[in-house]
């Protein structure tokens, strides 16, 4: 294993989602400080979920087109090109299109990355590896709201800190090689509902994180800030979700690499579901703390485990083609959550958030329960090695 490489990729996806953990809520508060109403904050929440489609449709044939490597330093130079847009062209309709293409560069980033980092590590190690990979990107978010608290919501100081991040990661990757060879044609995102069809736990709990992701960097301030807490808390609050994600799937990834993932798979599920259930409840009690942990926690699992189980199943063309699909899952999730929360937030209830999170813990338990429901991820494996399925 190429352990300097998987370490460098890493890292060079860790510094984007730092600058992600700034500018998500930077502009979603920026946007409330105009005076725009919920569901005008979910449509520009929900927008980069259509740059993701893009760019999952995009991503294998730029890969094999540029090769891997050259593709994803593009995006990051592409993506820091459209944040510093956000600084001088302050118009709602303008922003539209600016986090469309932001989504797309770093869409296209995350599908090599991943592909990238699982198909370096070796399966004995995998649940570990997957999981200090996401954590340490759940950490890296967790940061983006504590210095966005620092800097404050005003001035356009977080935007150009994420401008220096993205050309920073861009540094960090250029020695970088060995990423998959991809062949374009192969690597495209088509057949996606074949993919589906075949892994519909694995497809669902794809799009709930990209709703949970999409929603606490963006929607959840609002909403805790709406709901009485000052900016500052509720910023500590979000953290708060994003540790949970980040510490936890460090045990998380550890129990998968020594008991039967699937069953891994639906405790978190389990566990998204009370957290989401128990937060109206517990709002403004010393309980919310707890709550806001697992919440992170049950969440983030669903989205390692699924990385794990891809990882296992899959190589080179087809496990860029896998990663591009489960952006265009990403995509139908970012789209969905922010913009169906935003509308019932403001039309129905004010803690649409966390029980449309419960609902689709729900739906996800149901596919993960059903008898096969994992038959299409099992792999030849010695008979011996730990946490396969």
């Amino acid at each position: 294993m190429r352990w300097s490489t998987y370490w460098i990729v890493t890292v060079a996806v860790v510094v984007v989602g730092l600058a992600m953990g700034v500018t998500l809520p930077l502009v979603s508060l920026r946007l409330d400080q105009w005076g725009y109403d919920a569901f005008a904050i979910g449509v520009m929440a929900a927008m980069p979920a259509i740059g993701i489609l893009l760019g999952a449709r995009l991503a294998g044939r730029l890969a094999g087109y540029l090769g891997s490597e050259r593709c994803m330093r593009l995006m990051l130079i592409s993506a820091a090109i459209s944040v510093g847009l956000l600084t001088v062209l302050a118009n709602y309709w303008v922003w539209l299109v600016l986090r469309l293409v932001l989504g797309g560069c770093l869409t296209i980033t995350f599908i090599i990355g991943e592909s990238w980092i699982n198909q370096l590590i070796e399966d004995r190690l995998r649940g570990r590896l997957v999981a200090v990979y996401g954590s340490a990107f759940a950490l890296s978010q967790l940061c983006g709201p504590l210095l966005l608290g620092a800097l404050g919501t005003t001035t356009d100081a977080g935007f150009w800190l994420s401008i220096v991040l993205l050309l920073l990661g861009t540094v960090v990757l250029w020695p970088a090689d060995g990423a998959p060879q991809v062949d374009g044609a192969n690597a495209s995102g088509r057949g996606v509902m074949k993919f589906v069809r075949r892994m519909p736990a694995v497809a669902w709990a794809v799009m709930l994180f990209a709703c949970f992701e999409a929603m606490a960097l963006t929607l959840l301030p609002v909403y805790l800030i709406r709901e009485g807490f000052a900016q500052g808390l509720a910023l500590l609050m979000v953290s708060t979700v994003v540790v949970g994600d980040a510490v936890l799937q460090l045990p998380i990834g550890w129990l998968a690499d020594r008991m039967q993932r699937t069953t891994l798979y639906r405790v978190c599920g389990a566990l998204l579901l009370g957290s989401s259930l128990s937060i109206p409840l517990l709002l403004h009690t010393p309980l919310i703390w707890p709550a806001l942990v697992l919440f992170g926690a049950g969440a983030g699992g669903l989205y390692t485990l699924s990385l794990i189980l891809v990882g296992q199943r899959f190589r080179d063309d087809a496990l860029v083609r896998a990663n591009a699909h489960i952006a265009l899952l990403w995509g139908a999730g970012c789209l969905i959550g922010p913009l169906s929360t935003g509308a019932a937030s403001h039309w129905l209830s004010s803690h649409a958030l966390p029980w449309w999170m419960a609902g689709m813990a729900a739906i996800f338990l149901l596919l993960a329960l059903r008898r096969g429901a994992f038959d299409a991820v099992v792999v030849s494996r010695p008979a011996r090695e730990p946490g396969a399925v």
